[in-house]
């Protein structure tokens, strides 16, 4: 699999390059870079392996729009064009400010791009974020109901609101670009990686209101409800399994420890928790070094910080588990309640500091690097 890319002079440009990456698109995509460029903004297409008959789309962009166009020879998925969109426009305008990434199908209006660049050049290192209104009788179905869950999910992963978790229309500093790039995935679940990563790493985010537009029920969309929801959920859904996995062993040990061995009272949860904890750690342990995080560091440096972790979320559910046994409830529950509330920080830590991949680049990073 090549990337092609057509190189021009290498150029100089202060303001934000426009990165659109394009599918089979229609002649919407010329008016709207048309409107760009007349605007004054750099403009980076990339064609993600559009059928042959589109070909005279992008070539009247690169020759009547002087447009810098990348091209895939296959599909590889937005996350893949949108990264060689950035590093083609790295290489071709070193002094750009940073990135703007919209879509070729015409759900972004030529003002709101322009809002967003704007903001991007007065505000050098957030992420611009495009915001949609999802509360009128118009919007469709799934993006109403799929946008409401991702970015509860960004909530409960990184403590932080997100309004519009799906938006296409950001806005990257230079600043930044670097670490956006690390980020995994090829397809749509990159530009909710990509805000996963910046949420954890407590970069600023500025919200610019923008149109909501869906043409015919957004029918355009190359997106896959099903497939590519799966594809974004993915980390979250695999990390959420092996915890459920190490829950129930925690669970069912504690009980039946506290049942046939120990008894109710603060030394007796003390040891039921441990005893239960030791032995469901262990297998979390192994099952988010070698499942979810799939990380290749040495065991003993992680098996070291994940103790470390283990011991105080096990001394947090201990006492606070404890401090509420006065309750008329049964303590599985109480416990049920607890653990839960430990979840979502634990899983933060474990990807941010435990299991975190360090001078490591992506698969198509290295490509990338392969073919220029």
């Amino acid at each position: 699999m090549d990337t092609k890319i057509f190189k021009r002079k290498e150029k100089t440009a202060v303001k934000p390059v426009v990165v659109i990456p394009a599918f089979n698109p229609d002649e919407k995509l010329i008016t709207l870079v048309g409107s760009l460029k007349k605007a004054g903004l750099p403009v980076v297409v990339v064609d993600d392996g559009s059928q042959g008959k589109c070909l005279v789309i992008f070539n009247i962009l690169a020759a009547q729009r002087n447009c810098e166009i990348c091209r895939h020879s296959t599909n590889r998925g937005k996350g893949a064009a949108l990264k060689t969109g950035i590093r083609h426009g790295l290489e071709t305008f070193p002094a750009t400010c940073g990135f703007v990434t919209a879509d070729a199908d015409g759900q972004h209006r030529v003002e709101d791009i322009l809002k967003v660049a704007r903001t991007l050049e007065e505000n050098g290192d957030s992420l611009i974020l495009g915001v949609r209104n999802f509360k009128g009788s118009k919007i469709p179905f799934n993006s109403k109901w799929g946008n409401r869950i991702t970015s509860l999910v960004y909530l409960c992963s990184t403590g932080q609101r997100c309004v519009d978790t799906q938006t296409g229309l950001r806005g990257i500093p230079s600043a930044i670009v670097d670490e956006c790039l690390q980020v995994k995935g090829e397809h749509y679940e990159f530009e909710m990686n990509l805000l996963l990563s910046l949420g954890r790493s407590k970069i600023s985010m500025i919200t610019v209101p923008i149109d909501t537009i869906y043409i015919e029920n957004n029918r355009s969309s190359h997106f896959h409800p099903f497939w590519d929801s799966i594809m974004i959920y993915y980390n979250i859904v695999k990390y959420s399994f092996s915890s459920l996995i190490s829950a129930a062993t925690d669970l069912s040990l504690f009980t039946i420890f506290l049942r046939l061995i120990f008894e109710r009272g603060y030394k007796g949860i003390l040891f039921a928790t441990v005893a239960a904890r030791l032995i469901s750690g262990g297998l979390n342990f192994m099952l988010n070094k070698h499942f979810v995080f799939k990380s290749k560091e040495p065991h003993s440096t992680e098996a070291r910080h994940y103790m470390m972790l283990f011991c105080c979320q096990m001394m947090l559910s201990w006492g606070l588990v404890s401090l509420l046994s006065f309750l008329p409830l049964n303590l599985t529950l109480i416990k049920i309640a607890v653990d839960g509330a430990l979840f979502f920080a634990s899983y933060q830590i474990q990807k941010k500091y435990i299991f975190k991949k360090k001078g490591v680049l992506a698969e198509d990073e290295k490509f990338y690097l392969k073919t220029i």
